[in-house]
């Protein structure tokens, strides 16, 4: 029996992801957390990757796919030194 730390969670290693999601269910959630930050970003004009963590749960995989997204949108989604979702100025 696997113990698992985080209750609503994706792994993207195996096929049974953790609590019964799916990879899609796992899209579908990253794809609505992009849709709410898009919101964010349109208001404040930047928001922290700390608040990305926080939208996804905390959950890896709807973290990288939610950062996917919104890189896909042309937001600026920042690197290492410089965490943060901004919208593109350089287009």
């Amino acid at each position: 029996m696997e113990k698992t730390n985080h209750v609503n969670s994706c792994d993207s290693r195996v096929h049974a992801y953790k609590n019964g999601k799916t990879m899609e269910q796992c899209k579908v959630e990253a794809r609505e957390n992009t849709r709410v930050l898009s919101k964010e970003l349109l208001e404040n004009g930047e928001v922290s990757w700390t608040r990305v963590l926080d939208t996804a749960g905390h959950d890896e995989l709807v973290y990288k796919l939610t950062l996917k997204y919104l890189r896909q949108q042309a937001y600026d989604i920042g690197n290492n030194k410089i965490p943060r979702v901004k919208p593109n100025t350089g287009l």
